[in-house]
C-alpha cells in the first residue's frame, strides 16, 4: 500500500515528495474533488493525506470517507502556516461521531 497527498500548496506537496509520497496541488472544491476521485481510483492506496484547507473545501466528501470505514484511511495534516483546528477539535470530532460530551 502507498501513500497519497491532495494539498492546497505547493511547499507541503515537496516535502512529502522528498518522503516519498506522491501527490498532487489542487485549489478550489473542483479541482480538489477531482483530484480526490483520482485518489480513490488508485488500486493500492492505504493513507491519502489532505492538507486542512483542502479538505475543508470538500466537507461532504470528507465526512462521507470517514464515515465509510474503508481503506484508504485519511488524514488531515497542517500546511506551511500550521494548522486550522481550534484546541478543542478533538472533543468536537468525539462529540459529533457519537454525541457524548468530554468534560
Amino acid at each position: 500500500m502507498r501513500g497519497f497527498l491532495i494539498s492546497d500548496n505547493h511547499d507541503t506537496l515537496v516535502l512529502l515528495k522528498l518522503a516519498g509520497i506522491d501527490g498532487v496541488v489542487a485549489h478550489g472544491p473542483a479541482e480538489t474533488a477531482k483530484a480526490l476521485s483520482a485518489a480513490l481510483a488508485m488500486k493500492d492506496l492505504g493513507i491519502l493525506l489532505m492538507t486542512e484547507l483542502a479538505a475543508e473545501s470538500i466537507p461532504e466528501k470528507v465526512r462521507e470517507m470517514r464515515s465509510g470505514g474503508s481503506l484508504p484511511l485519511l488524514v488531515e495534516i497542517p500546511d506551511r502556516h500550521g494548522t486550522r483546528r481550534g484546541a478543542d477539535f478533538l472533543t468536537r470530532y468525539i462529540r459529533e461521531a457519537i454525541g457524548v460530551k468530554l468534560e
